[in-house]
């Protein structure tokens, strides 16, 4: 892990940039030290693209006292194409556009590889991070494609809570593992989400095996969660990692 870059935010908050091998990441942390570490996902979009909507997120986090880190996913932002994928974002475009249900098929093409590949990639992240001075405690989990938070909630012993947002599509495979989930859940749920099955969502939710599990369900599209739902999320976090 090498960093790049350093700034202090306007709100005391030091944001550097690092690469892990050849996998671009940005790590924020507070002025208060030890903080717990909450690794911030996002769709496949790309780090430049999400940046506004990541830091936003982080400054939240560090104002409960959390350090946050985001890494690029595979096949996003500078990082090489993934041809399969692509062609599988293709698939589902052109189904949406149709009004054609999506296929079991198109959504395992589009997120199984990219579970399987950026799991082990976040866990690579949690190795480097967990051990930097100022880092301290428990791991979580934050929004992103709900698909690799479920696939890490199981497989990660780190991660010790995780805030889900509902709205990305869940193969059938993930949907079982959501079964042997255990952790402390937090799920944000938009009602009106043009591009989310909310059947399917509550569906997963009743799913999850966790025996504290919280769904909240605001009004509004996708991309309008409120901010008051990011504070709250912050919260829970407090409550489970400090």
């Amino acid at each position: 892990m090498r960093f790049i870059s350093e700034r202090r935010l306007d709100d005391d908050v030091l944001e550097r940039e690092f690469t892990l091998g050849e996998i671009p990441g940005i790590l924020w942390t507070p002025a208060s030290a030890p903080a717990p570490l909450i690794l911030l996902g996002h769709p496949p979009l790309g780090l430049r693209t999400m940046y506004p909507r990541l830091v936003s997120r982080a400054r939240q986090c560090a104002a409960e006292g959390l350090a946050t880190a985001t890494i690029e996913l595979p096949g996003s932002g500078d990082r090489p194409r993934w041809p399969a994928v692509e062609q599988a974002r293709a698939d589902l475009r052109r189904a949406m556009e149709a009004g054609e249900p999506v296929s079991d098929e198109i959504v395992d093409a589009l997120i199984l590889p990219l579970v399987d590949k950026a799991v082990p990639e976040w866990q690579a992240a949690l190795d480097a991070l967990l051990p930097l001075p100022g880092i301290g405690g428990q791991a979580g989990y934050s929004g992103g494609v709900i698909s690799i938070g479920i696939r890490l909630a199981v497989v990660e012993p780190r991660v010790s809570a995780a805030v889900l947002f509902a709205g990305s599509f869940v193969p059938r495979a993930v949907f079982e593992e959501a079964r042997q989930v255990t952790i402390p859940l937090h799920v944000l749920l938009q009602w009106d989400d043009e591009g989310n099955d909310r059947q399917a969502a509550l569906d997963l939710f009743d799913a999850f095996g966790s025996k504290e599990k919280s769904l909240h369900a605001n009004m509004g599209g996708h991309t309008g969660v409120p901010r008051f739902a990011g504070d709250t999320a912050a919260q829970f976090f407090t409550r489970h990692l400090k």
